[in-house]
């Protein structure tokens, strides 16, 4: 694996004779660079169910729910960054901090991963098929999805983390490009715009908000933040200040995006009363309203923006939530730290990268089976609030040095975000299980 310096995670912590475990001192300065871990998982995260989200809530409730948006990218930081911090202060993996909470979470964590990833699998496939029809009409939506997902494999397959971050970088130059681009040309209404600062929620909106507020900008691919700072090669608490400016940045850039749709939906379709399809077919519609209404050219520039949000999370869970696997199934099998099946590029990260990719393409062809619907549904609504109390426990346990563990409003924030995703995962759970009743 490329990383930036020598220095690989362990579950103990800095390896002996390194520069952390000699002399933090004497070590070269860490230095922080635009690009990094964290902006990887906040791209990975922001998806084209999350711009559709956003968008929406824009036509429904013009700026109204700005607010929410900007408390959704704070609540990121705090999860992100407890993961983060586990991580560089333990020296340990999040799935090993889970495995010692118990039983409960292994099991849970362990179903988890298997169901959501063939659901999303082909979630993600069908998302950036969508967009390449949309640019491309003459190959079915079906058929550019499987073309996506064998790229995806091709690109993230060997586990380098340099060249996977170099491709994440230029995806998010253009989601920035297009997303925001598009954004600044609605010419958005400053004074609405400062107005959607003040937190109010418009009737009938409580559920919308909360969505909002916590449902944007992903859920399994956050805790994945501690991997992808052992591929960078941070991986001691000598990178703890780093990878605070690392999250906090990323998390930044991705409320600019989710604003900017948010800038889209109030400015495109709320003030002219238009309305969209639901799910990523809206997308495609919005591309048809900026054309007719900027010219022919922004379609295409609109849904190459489609496609690096959507493809950049098929190439970030492909690698992401691979390395999380292979540690959940090496660490399962008491293998050594060194075990080459534990890393990126090992046999159990190609495993799952295999189980992401194919077996989801059935599902492009056939309706989703009705009990796989409720299982990722009724998990797929509860790991929010696992990570939250999970980090909860064990940012304030023994394994986390003193000076690391969560201070007294971190906690008070955890608690919060946890109580709002399990409102959230409560009604997710409800729709997920109402077709089972005949609802």
């Amino acid at each position: 694996m490329e990383k930036d310096n020598e220095v690989t995670l362990r579950h103990g912590g800095a390896p002996e004779g390194t520069p952390e475990a000699v002399d933090d001192g004497a070590a070269e300065r860490p230095r922080w660079r635009i690009i990094g871990p964290g902006l990887v998982v906040a791209a990975t995260g922001i998806g084209a169910g999350d711009l559709v989200a956003t968008m929406v809530a824009g036509s429904n409730y013009g700026y109204a729910l700005l607010w929410a948006v900007i408390l959704g990218v704070v609540v990121k930081i705090a999860l992100v960054e407890g993961a983060g911090r586990w991580t560089l202060a333990t020296g340990r993996t999040i799935f090993d901090g889970w495995k010692s909470l118990g039983l409960w979470a292994v099991v849970y964590f362990g179903i988890y991963v298997v169901v959501w990833g063939f659901s999303y699998g082909a979630a993600a496939m069908s998302g950036v098929g969508l967009a390449l029809n949309g640019l491309f009409p003459g190959l079915d939506v079906r058929w550019w999805a499987m073309l996506a997902g064998v790229a995806g494999l091709l690109l993230v397959w060997f586990g380098k983390y340099k060249p996977f971050e170099n491709v994440m970088a230029v995806l998010i130059g253009v989601m920035f490009v297009t997303v925001v681009g598009s954004a600044v040309l609605t010419t958005p209404n400053l004074g609405q715009v400062v107005a959607g600062l003040v937190p109010v929620i418009p009737d009938g909106a409580v559920l919308n908000t909360l969505g909002l507020a916590g449902g944007v900008g992903g859920t399994i691919t956050l805790a994945a933040y501690g991997y992808w700072l052992a591929e960078k090669g941070w991986s001691t608490p000598r990178w703890m200040r780093v990878m605070r400016l690392d999250n906090a940045w990323a998390y930044v850039m991705s409320g600019i995006f989710v604003v900017s749709m948010l800038i889209v939906g109030a400015e495109l379709l709320y003030s002219a009363g238009l309305a969209v399809a639901d799910g990523e077919q809206g997308l495609v519609d919005v591309a048809d309203v900026l054309a007719e209404r900027y010219g022919a050219f922004m379609a295409p520039l609109f849904l190459v923006g489609f496609f690096a949000a959507t493809f950049s999370s098929v190439i970030g869970v492909w690698h992401g939530v691979s390395l999380m696997f292979a540690d959940f199934v090496a660490t399962m099998r008491n293998l050594p730290a060194g075990d080459r099946r534990r890393g990126a590029g090992g046999t159990y990260y190609r495993w799952y990268i295999l189980w992401l990719t194919f077996p989801p393409m059935a599902l492009l062809f056939l309706d989703k089976p009705i009990l796989l619907v409720v299982v990722y549904g009724a998990l797929g609504s509860l790991f929010m609030p696992f990570l939250a109390l999970t980090l909860l426990f064990l940012m304030n346990s023994r394994a986390v040095p003193r000076q690391w563990r969560n201070r007294w409003w971190v906690n008070v924030v955890l608690v919060l975000v946890a109580v709002m995703f399990l409102v959230l995962g409560g009604n997710e759970l409800v729709k997920a299980v109402a077709p089972v009743f005949g609802g």
